[in-house]
């Protein structure tokens, strides 16, 4: 599927590539919240290099809107606001990922409040397959060091037959799958804690 984005249109997937990618969409350009959120998902450019991921926003306002606000994000974050960002005025792009239902349209003289539900986090995986979404209210900002804590348990655990536990961070122990009896567990991953039968932990692996 090709969408129009900041300098044209373009396919998700082959911009994607072999990345992790993370999509964060926003029911109107200049509004207070959003903006702050644009900021901090532009310092933390340096941490989304580091995990191989690429990062794209999405407003249901136009390309020439995003221009404008773009410098507001850099101003309010003292940093390049460097990625693209979706122009879905026509809300293709929202309905399309059940951001909004099929016969939402944009009023004349629409607030934010119209497409608030334009408002979600979706971490997309290499294979093209989303695997978390997050949505959030009006009110109550984003918190990217949680979208960069649950980046890096997805990388963790993708195609490994582990999990993380509650609060878990970057470097702490890890949770062997189920699918793995514990002679199989130990000969993946060397030693296991048994906490519980069902509930065994060991190093994250390298």
């Amino acid at each position: 599927m090709s969408w129009l984005a900041f300098k044209g249109s373009f396919d998700l997937h082959d911009w994607i590539g072999d990345s992790w990618a993370i999509l964060f969409s926003h029911p109107k350009d200049f509004t207070p919240v959003c903006t702050t959120e644009f900021g901090a998902v532009a310092q933390l450019a340096d941490e989304w290099t580091a995990r191989g991921t690429k990062v794209i926003g999405l407003s249901v306002d136009g390309a020439e809107e995003h221009v404008v606000w773009k410098r507001d994000i850099e101003k309010f974050s003292g940093a390049p606001a460097g990625f693209p960002i979706i122009a879905d005025e026509s809300l293709g792009v929202a309905k399309a990922l059940d951001m909004l239902p099929a016969d939402a349209y944009l009023p004349d003289g629409r607030t934010a409040a119209d497409s608030a539900s334009v408002r979600v986090v979706f971490i997309i995986s290499p294979d093209k397959k989303l695997q978390l979404s997050m949505t959030y209210p009006m009110s109550v900002g984003r918190n990217f060091a949680e979208v960069l804590r649950a980046l890096d348990a997805l990388q963790a655990t993708y195609k490994t037959p582990i999990a993380t536990p509650a609060n878990w961070v970057q470097g702490q122990d890890v949770i062997v799958a189920l699918s793995l009896d514990d002679a199989a567990a130990r000969e993946k991953f060397g030693e296991i804690n048994v906490v519980l039968p069902y509930l065994r932990t060991t190093k994250l692996p390298a």
